[in-house]
């Protein structure tokens, strides 16, 4: 079998670990004519998340509750079946599996700080308010013939 183009990175040195992938592949309904009844290229990743040692605890413990509804027993599982070819399934699961852990186990984003609006920009509106107004009052009091 070709080797795999990894590693698959998540975020800076760590990497997903080759060694607690779990591969089970089977025949797809995707594109293949009658390629797609004897070959199986449907590709089904399984990663234990739970029990792995690869990533920063931090890390681990943001993606499992980020991924809950994703889990089955601690682990993630990510399918492929665009490709005919085995190989290009496994590199399109691996790398999906890669960007679904990084986007879990990226920091939480900073909280908002609620901005001041200046004096003078609050100053400014309700003086341009008042003069619109004057205008408007001005004009009904006359008789436009």
């Amino acid at each position: 079998m070709e080797h795999m183009s990894g590693p698959y990175v998540i975020r800076g040195s760590v990497a997903l670990p080759e060694a607690e992938l779990v591969w089970r592949f089977s025949r797809s309904s995707g594109p293949g004519g009658q390629h797609v009844n004897t070959t199986d290229s449907q590709v089904e990743l399984r990663f234990d998340l739970a029990r792995t040692g690869a990533l920063p605890e931090v890390w681990k413990q943001r993606a499992l509750r980020r991924l809950a509804p994703r889990l089955t027993d601690g682990v993630v599982s990510v399918r492929a079946s665009e490709h005919r070819s085995q190989w290009r399934n496994r590199e399109t699961a691996a790398v999906r599996l890669a960007a679904l852990l990084a986007e879990a186990t990226a920091p939480p984003p900073a909280p908002r700080r609620p901005t001041r609006i200046p004096r003078g920009v609050n100053e400014r509106r309700l003086r341009e308010k008042k003069q619109r107004s004057e205008v408007k009052r001005t004009r009904s009091g006359r008789n436009w013939t």
